[in-house]
């Protein structure tokens, strides 16, 4: 709320209780009156406010900006609401307002009986979706060397078997597997021996350093090709070392596999849903290793859409249900073969996944 919207509202509201002031010392010297149930002020007032949508977690509302107000006293004719610089005004208490913009307001209501009144005021802190969202994190990739140690880390090694894949990688934090330069990262699987294993990759993650509850993350990427290629761009819910997987709950944004060369898959892993029965769709993309495109996805409490280059191919119904209503960090890598890879290309050597940037919108 700017300081000149603030100001304004305070001088309202210094204005609506001088009013209020006078009006009550007018009526204390009006001793000639015989209508005692007039001369009776308003008392036992309540001011009560749903803000639609609101729920445990999403106190703000549903986005709409419609709060509804009830007011209620003992001995009153007639209310007034004094809300976001507008008073508004009820013979049954009832109001309801729709605010334009996210912010806490302080709401003030008033009950009277003839010429006597009594006030409340009220603090409320609504969210209003204007649908224009703000960049808030991003690697725009504009510097040369390794990935920015402020945004990214790494996962090192293999994992438990294979990252529970049966993976064929050994990650690294080497710059010989993942790398800036020209405006790109590009994240380099290799064969070659290295620490017991055949092939080497890295695998950058925000873990600890940036995670986000809804909003809009995007990917600008070029993907790798060869059979047992797997690269994938996606996230994970901070609660993966509380909970584990797959109660934490997975967002693929992105994956690809080799084997099914232009084939992009988004899914969602929760409990119930975890490996091969995970919520999935697929779209043909025929350039995908030749081009880059942009892949994006849109996460709400009610949604989670999957587009590529702006065309929506695959939305999932989010509710309290699930474990995607917490915050969720952001995973990029290259696998080699596993469960989902599959087989190997024996003359393989090394492929790359370029990408342009990472953005998140809220």
């Amino acid at each position: 709320m700017t300081l000149r919207k603030i100001t304004l509202q305070l001088l309202a509201s210094v204005l609506f209780f001088s009013v209020f002031t006078f009006m009550l010392a007018c009526s204390g010297g009006d001793s000639g009156s015989d209508d005692n149930s007039s001369s009776q002020i308003p008392s036992n007032m309540v001011l009560e406010t749903v803000i639609v949508g609101s729920s445990t977690q999403n106190p703000g509302g549903d986005g709409s900006g419609v709060v509804n107000f009830q007011v209620k006293a003992d001995h009153a004719k007639q209310y007034k609401l004094l809300v976001d610089n507008q008073t508004l005004e009820s013979s049954t208490g009832n109001f309801s307002y729709t605010f334009k913009n996210s912010g806490t307001y302080k709401v003030f209501a008033s009950a009277y009986n003839g010429n006597q009144s009594a006030s409340v005021s009220k603090d409320i802190a609504v969210t209003v979706n204007t649908g224009e969202m703000q960049l808030v994190w991003s690697d725009e990739f504009n510097y040369t060397g390794k990935p920015d140690t402020s945004k990214w880390t790494y996962n090192i090694g293999n994992g438990t078997d294979g990252w529970g894949n049966n993976e064929l990688e050994y990650y690294t934090d080497r710059e010989d597997n993942a790398y800036v330069d020209n405006g790109t990262l590009k994240i380099n699987l290799k064969k070659e021996s290295y620490e017991g294993y055949a092939y080497t990759s890295a695998r950058l993650l925000t873990k600890g350093k940036f995670s986000f509850k809804y909003g809009k993350v995007v990917f600008r990427a070029k993907l790798p090709s060869g059979k047992g290629t797997w690269p994938a761009l996606w996230m994970l819910g901070d609660k993966i070392d509380t909970v584990s997987w797959p109660a934490c709950g997975e967002i693929d944004v992105m994956e690809h596999v080799g084997n099914q060369q232009n084939t992009i898959f988004s899914t969602l892993h929760y409990p119930g849903h975890s490996g091969a029965s995970g919520v999935s769709q697929t779209t043909t993309l025929p350039t995908a290793s030749s081009e880059f495109h942009v892949y994006t996805a849109e996460w709400t409490s009610s949604s989670i859409k999957f587009s590529i280059d702006g065309t929506v191919y695959h939305t999932f119904s989010n509710s309290s249900a699930t474990p995607f209503n917490d915050k969720f960090f952001i995973i990029m890598n290259v696998a080699m073969g596993g469960n989902f890879g599959g087989a190997v290309d024996p003359d393989f050597s090394a492929a790359s996944m370029e990408v342009d940037y990472v953005r998140v919108y809220q």
